[in-house]
């Protein structure tokens, strides 16, 4: 209603006017309210147009701006952002300085959106690096220190890009002092959206065989295994990402299926939600490397799981099921072989009398 009444231009136009910069309210309730209506991807459209994004990147100039405006400012920053050209535009506006410079504030609703607005960077390669070269990682991974579970949460939720597109995030992982036992500490976290994030982020980490061997010295595993029992969707989906990815270090495989995490996986596979199946589907993949696992898996009935899901168009939930299936078919037929290696003597005798 606000596009259609033509608010977005006055809105945008207030924002760039100098005597409202001086009206710290007035210059709150501005951005603020182009934050709200930028969630409209309609309105985003017309803010474009209005080059919007090189505007609020100019208030994030000012170093002495007040705190609620900048939090208002890197939340509109955040929805424009989740179209990509707008992440070429705010790099060339050189707003990524500023983002990175506001990671150093202490306010807390400031602090929940600019790891946000990161997180939108760091999908763009150019924006990536220059992310890296301010150290902006660091100072997202220190937030997991903070008090507040939202900034804990968007920081970890922010890091998990940042570490995929990084130019060598095994590395600049490890050069984080106390940053990975930090990461799997927060796995004892009471809130479950900071559980889910985090499990997002060590998903990540583990891809790098050296951090996992770390994060597997802090215990991953056995705080890994604590969460399945969880009915939470989006925990349940990074969890299993996580399970999947932590089973590439020593005996972990052989640990995740000891300490019972194979049946509560299992019946994952029962949520109606296709993000669980793909991520359950991988990490049953990666746990039935372990013989032992897939006999705790068929006994759970995955099967019927594995073939339905076979069917799907999902190419990714497809191909892990498929492995998934073929590992349970491999140690079957060695089974039956066996067993019929150790049967076959005996009937041979009784053929001779």
């Amino acid at each position: 209603m606000v596009r259609q009444a033509g608010g977005l231009d006055p809105l945008v136009n207030m924002a760039r006017n100098p005597k409202t910069k001086e009206d710290k309210p007035l210059l709150a309730a501005v951005t603020g309210a182009i934050w709200k209506t930028a969630i409209s991807p309609a309105n985003v459209e017309r803010l474009d147009q209005l080059k919007t994004v090189e505007t609020l990147v100019k208030l994030l100039e000012n170093v002495e701006e007040d705190e609620g405006v900048l939090s208002n400012v890197v939340g509109a920053l955040c929805e424009c952002l989740k179209f990509e050209h707008n992440r070429s535009t705010l790099r060339r506006a050189d707003g990524i300085p500023h983002l990175v410079n506001l990671l150093n504030y202490t306010y807390p609703p400031l602090l929940e959106n600019v790891p946000m607005v990161l997180r939108e960077c760091a999908e763009d390669e150019d924006s990536m690096r220059i992310i890296e070269e301010l150290d902006g990682v660091r100072l997202i991974w220190s937030l997991l220190k903070n008090d507040s579970p939202r900034v804990q949460a968007n920081a970890a939720w922010s890091l998990v890009p940042c570490i995929r597109h990084a130019t060598d995030s095994g590395e600049m992982v490890r050069c984080f002092v106390g940053g990975l036992e930090l990461i799997v500490n927060l796995l004892k976290s009471p809130d479950t959206r900071v559980l889910a994030c985090v499990c997002a982020a060590i998903a990540e980490v583990a891809k790098d065989i050296e951090n996992l061997a770390v994060i597997t010295d802090h215990g991953v595993v056995q705080m890994l295994v604590d969460l399945v029992g969880t009915e939470d969707v989006l925990l349940r989906q990074h969890l299993a990402s996580a399970i999947a990815y932590c089973c590439a270090w020593g005996s972990n495989c052989k640990m995740f299926g000891r300490l019972g995490a194979i049946t509560p996986l299992v019946q994952y596979m029962a949520d109606e939600d296709p993000d669980v199946h793909r991520t359950t589907a991988l990490a049953l993949y990666h746990l039935s490397q372990n013989p032992f696992n897939c006999i705790t898996m068929h006994e759970g009935g995955v099967v019927t799981f594995l073939l339905k899901a076979v069917s799907t168009k999902d190419y990714k939930l497809q191909e892990a099921a498929a492995g998934c299936l073929a590992n349970i078919r491999k140690l079957a037929l060695e089974a039956e072989t066996v067993h019929l290696i150790r049967t076959k003597p005996a009937s041979s005798d009784e053929d001779v009398n």
